[in-house]
Formats: structure tokens, sequence, C-alpha cells
């Protein structure tokens, strides 16, 4: 926060999905899933709860996580053809870039763009709704 009590992002922050998957790939993480988010991606697919779990999540530090495949990449993504549940996308995948981690400093959030090509342009995203992305999602 600045001084003034604003993030020092009050400006905003542009932002566009380039669906280039680098936030799906490389170094392997967590994608943190509820019991209701299972089975809204379950039912996106078309498959028993009970399946889709066993096959697509595990757990981790005592939560459940998606699975990834060898390489560390979502195990939903696909190359060419990009995330093949993006309907249906966990809270934490709607929320990316704006993680807390992503904008707690200036620094932090040029980090983020040398990574992820879609921050720092297109749309602005107001401070506000920076914030409560920040809110749902603390990583």
């Amino acid at each position: 926060m600045a001084d003034d009590g604003m993030p020092w992002y009050a400006d905003g922050l542009g932002f566009a999905c380039t669906r280039c998957g680098h936030c799906c790939t490389g170094e392997p993480g967590f994608v943190w899933v509820t019991d209701e988010e299972v089975a809204a991606l379950a039912a996106f697919r078309k498959e028993p709860v009970e399946e889709f779990t066993a096959v697509y999540t595990r757990k981790a530090r005592g939560r459940r996580t998606l699975k990834e495949k060898a390489g560390g990449d979502c195990v939903f993504f696909e190359r060419g053809k990009g995330c093949t549940v993006y309907p249906v996308r966990p809270p934490q995948c709607r929320t990316w870039p704006f993680w807390e981690s992503n904008v707690e400093t200036p620094e932090a959030w040029e980090q983020t763009k040398a990574v992820c090509p879609g921050s720092g342009r297109g749309e602005l995203i107001p401070a506000d709704e920076i914030t409560r992305r920040v809110r749902v999602i603390r990583l």
C-alpha cells in the first residue's frame, strides 16, 4: 500500500489474456480446488465426480490440487489448443495474474510481465477489481 492507503497500482493495471499458456505450463505448482470446483469441472467434462477426482486431482499440503503432466503442465492444458476446461477453470486460474505475490510491489509486477505476455497490456483493470481478485485467492 502507498502512504495514502491506496495500493501502488491505484491507477489500475493492464491485462489481456493471450491464452499463451505460460501460466499453465512449466514449473510444477499447485492449482487448488474445492469440492464445488471439482464438481463443476467433472460436470463440464461429463464425468462422475469420483472418477474425475481420482484421475485429475491429488492431495497436497492437506488440500486438493489438480494433477500435472510430466514437466509440470496442467493436466487440462493442451499445447496448440490451450485450456480444455477454460469456461469452468478454477478461481485461481481466473484471477491470474492478479495474485498477491504478483502485485505486491511494482517489481513483482515487472517480473510477472516478463513471463506473461498479457500482463501490462490490453484492458486497464481498475484497482478495486485487482484487489477483489487478490482477495479471492491468497497464495
